[in-house]
């Protein structure tokens, strides 16, 4: 058998029914199980102590069966042989009476009463009868055996002819029925420093069997014996309990398996790949076999970092390229015209010096523009809504109709009655309807028709003008950084790219729809509700 071909199978196997379990459940079922072990060990204690007692009785029964068969065979005449039942017999064990959380523990046994009773003359005869069996059985299972007469008087031992009548388990077993009681061991030393740890070390088990000949209670036979040690009896069992404590360490070895795998290798995994992606290089992490719910969801806001941070590396390049692009050309000419300038200011023209100058001015105005619109760019950039923002898009729209509506140009409003508010600045609406509007204009359009609708807790905003619209081959490119068609008459490429950013600073979107005529945006924006 190869288990190094087994592992890999293993481990796929465990991972494929592997429940995806939340962290605090994990941590929860381990310490819940570590804070438990104290009481699993004192729980096995008490049933093993409890097995313990309940098998001293069951010895104590056997005994007492057995004597007191023997008992009623002699009674009867050595040639007189006893009638078992006839016909069929169900045999069934005995379910023993003691317990040591129910039962209750009696005194310890009194001595014997005087009485004027004598004891019975076939009874005496039969005890000295027994005695030998007595003794043999005594120094076999070290119980206490006394017989009893059927007034209930001791035949043997330190207290023959006299009575134990009163006591419970006699008066019981006068009555025809076997009883086994708990009782204090008045004779009970302690021999061990952790014998208090028992439950079972004081206390004395007494079995009173009635002896039987003919179907009448003759006599009684009491039999005691205290309970196998508890120390005693876990070393007989070592190998068992050693066992369980082997299963139980195990256990916790698994649970720290299950712990390394599904938590600790996970977050040493993420924490070297957010190194890697410190440092620029993008690795991206396995995820775990093991799954925990928090370090899956971890796992997953990595990858979206990780995944935005090389958008936003590429986004800078790009970015940096353009920018380097779009200050490359008025600064060349700035530097070219002030050369010229120096070398040959004194022989040139007058207005070919203020021509120069002219270019100068422009190229100038150009990247102060080019500068101002970068800074509006980067503000909407790392621009973060309010979850507090509110705006009533009615008033913007009509402020805004009544602000660019002028001589050749007009702001046509398709506006319901009932508006919900918008989660959103009313300051970066308006920037960015006043941005599309003003591209519509200056596109020579005429008219600027806007048509608002709500679909489902979204606000729809269509901007269409009558201009000549967007060429087929610009479409893509509407959006990119610095394009634009109008770079003669001073246009920066950077308006829409702006607009976009701050919508989207509040989770909204700006897109262009296709139209026949004219241009068609589309601003989609959550409402407050």
């Amino acid at each position: 058998m190869n288990f190094t071909r087994m592992i890999p199978v293993l481990k796929a196997r465990i991972a494929r029914y592997w429940p995806v379990l939340r962290l605090r459940t994990i941590l929860f079922g381990t310490l819940l199980f570590v804070a438990a072990l104290p009481g699993f060990g004192a729980i096995f204690l008490r049933v093993y102590e409890n097995a313990l007692v309940r098998r001293t009785e069951a010895e104590l029964v056997a005994q007492g069966a057995a004597l007191a068969a023997s008992t009623a065979v002699i009674w009867k005449g050595p040639f007189v042989a006893l009638v078992g039942p006839t016909g069929a017999v169900r045999y069934h064990d005995r379910m023993t009476e003691v317990d040591l959380r129910s039962s209750p523990i009696l005194p310890p046994r009194p001595p014997a009463a005087l009485t004027r009773d004598r004891p019975d003359d076939a009874a005496i005869a039969i005890a000295r009868q027994m005695m030998p069996a007595f003794a043999e059985t005594r120094l076999t299972t070290l119980s206490s055996i006394l017989m009893l007469d059927r007034h209930g008087i001791t035949l043997n031992g330190r207290e023959a002819g006299r009575s134990l009548a009163a006591l419970p388990e006699i008066k019981a077993a006068l009555r025809g029925r076997a009883v086994t009681v708990l009782r204090e061991n008045q004779g009970y030393v302690v021999h061990y420093s952790f014998e208090w740890l028992s439950r079972a070390a004081s206390i004395r088990l007494h079995h009173a069997r009635p002896i039987r000949v003919d179907g009448k209670v003759v006599g009684v036979l009491l039999v005691s014996r205290s309970p196998r040690a508890l120390f005693l009896g876990l070393y007989e069992d070592r190998g068992k309990i050693a066992l369980g404590v082997v299963a139980i360490f195990l256990l916790l070895v698994l649970l720290s398996a299950v712990l390394s795998r599904a938590i600790v290798r996970p977050i040493e995994g993420l924490s070297r790949a957010t190194r890697e992606l410190a440092s620029g290089r993008l690795i991206a992490p396995r995820f775990p076999s093991l799954q925990v719910v928090e370090i899956r969801a971890l796992y997953q806001d990595f990858e979206q970092m990780a995944d935005s941070i090389q958008k936003r590396s590429r986004y800078l390049r790009d970015f940096a390229s353009s920018v380097s692009h779009e200050f490359k050309t008025p600064l060349a000419g700035i530097s070219g015209a002030i050369e010229l300038l120096q070398d040959h200011g004194a022989d040139m023209a007058p207005a070919d010096r203020a021509r120069f100058l002219d270019n100068m001015a422009a190229d100038a105005e150009r990247l102060s523009r080019l500068v101002r619109r970068l800074m509006e760019l980067a503000r909407a950039d790392v621009m973060v809504g309010g979850s507090d923002a509110r705006a009533e898009a009615g008033p913007v729209l009509a402020s805004l109709a009544d602000a660019l509506s002028g001589e050749g140009f007009v702001v046509d409003l398709h506006v319901p009655e009932a508006l919900p508010p918008l989660a959103m600045d009313a300051g970066a609406l308006e920037a960015v309807l006043t941005t599309i509007a003003e591209n519509a204009r200056q596109a020579r359009a005429s008219r600027l028709d806007i048509v608002v609708t709500t679909h489902d807790g979204v606000l729809w905003v269509d901007l269409l003008d009558n201009g000549p619209g967007i060429p087929q081959g610009d479409r893509d490119r509407i959006f990119d950084l610095f394009f634009t068609s109008r770079r003669e008459q001073g246009g920066t490429g950077l308006g829409l790219a702006i607009a976009r950013s701050l919508l989207a600073a509040y989770r909204g979107e700006l897109q262009l729809l296709p139209s026949e005529r004219g241009a068609r945006f589309r601003l989609i924006l959550g409402t407050a509700f």
